[in-house]
């Protein structure tokens, strides 16, 4: 009797993560497996470095699974949703087309209003953009969007998301009370996220903005994971402490096969009463990290009290009528990333994968 899914499954029920020492099923790594003929797919929520270091235990384990039926070992093909190919995520957002990640290696740089002012500046050149607040801990977009006042709407279990500013947008922070502190351990916040994303009806999109949390713990990395991810984009404020930060999340990325669209030096001056600029923290230092990294740098912000006071109020768009500086530096973000997305697409083959014979 040839080898069934659910064969394959209890199989690698039996291969325990080295770092958490529970077996792979029970702690929800296994996304999918498919059996055709002589080939297993098996698809892994994990990082491409622990991809790899599963590889040979589960192509033992289901080498093993075969020879006790008295079949030949199976063609295995292992992957995650950071290396897998679009035939194999398509299904995960099928109506969106590009989804992009905005993290950053700590807080406080302003990634909210990155992610924010890129989501709503691509809705203006007339892409159909998504925003979602993936930052299950400090969820800030019920805000910034001015969500307070509107009551989250449900079709069956199927939320439905706020069209707010041009775009089209869902927070946990609409779901939960706003008083109450997220003490929730890494398992929790990735279930909470993978639900906010998948049970959401985003439609047909150009571009999901996903403004992930701060950091590169557990949290980010199981995040990133869940999604068919163009690409990231990192902000960081100029001062030598926050590259420190923002080069961590590159790396994070890097190991997650995730490529990064460029950086962002968000706060990179601020203009005074008196209509002068001051470089608060060093203007240039994510630039100059950037160069040195060879990554792309999509382009400068700077800290304008008006920006602010839209965020607090929820009026993102006024953003684009403080000055005609403020308006072409993030139009110049929104040109840039959209290029940068056009490299990719261009240039996109199908993701790599491990393929062996057992």
């Amino acid at each position: 009797m040839p080898l069934q899914e659910s064969d394959i499954l209890k199989a690698l029920g039996g291969v325990q993560d080295p770092d958490q020492q529970q077996d792979l099923v029970s702690l929800g790594l296994v996304r999918s497996v498919e059996v055709r003929g002589d080939q297993v797919a098996v698809m892994l929520d994990c990082s491409a470095a622990k991809q790899e270091l599963l590889r040979q235990p589960i192509e033992k384990a289901i080498a093993d699974l075969a020879a006790s039926r008295g079949l030949p070992g199976p063609t295995c093909r292992i992957t995650s949703p950071a290396t897998a190919g679009p035939a194999e995520t398509r299904d995960v957002l099928p109506g969106v087309k590009h989804v992009i990640a905005v993290g950053a290696g700590k807080g406080g740089v302003g990634k909210s209003m990155v992610s924010t002012l890129l989501a709503t500046g691509l809705a203006r050149s007339g892409a159909r953009c998504g925003l979602l607040d993936g930052d299950i801990y400090g969820p800030s977009m019920g805000t910034m969007l001015g969500l307070d006042t509107i009551d989250t709407e449900t079709r069956g279990n199927t939320l439905i998301p706020f069209d707010v500013h041009g775009i089209k947008a869902m927070t946990i922070a609409k779901l939960v009370d706003p008083d109450k502190p997220m003490i929730w351990r890494g398992p929790m916040a990735h279930k909470a996220f993978t639900q906010l994303l998948l049970q959401t009806d985003w439609g047909d999109l150009d571009y999901l903005i996903v403004d992930l949390p701060p950091g590169t713990g557990d949290v980010p990395l199981s995040l990133a994971q869940a999604l068919p991810l163009c690409g990231a984009v990192i902000v960081c404020t100029p001062q030598r402490v926050a590259q420190d930060d923002a080069r961590r999340a590159v790396h994070m990325f890097g190991e997650l096969g995730v490529p990064v669209l460029g950086l962002v030096e968000n706060m990179s001056w601020f203009v005074g009463d008196d209509g002068h600029e001051y470089d608060l923290f060093g203007r240039g230092g994510a630039e100059s990290m950037a160069k040195n990294m060879n990554l792309p740098f999509l382009g400068p912000l700077p800290l304008h009290i008006a920006m602010r006071t839209n965020a607090d109020k929820g009026t993102p768009l006024d953003n684009f009528n403080i000055n005609s500086d403020i308006t072409a530096a993030i139009e110049q973000l929104v040109d840039q990333l959209t290029g940068q997305v056009a490299v990719r697409t261009a240039a996109h083959t199908t993701g790599p994968t491990i393929s062996v014979s057992g």
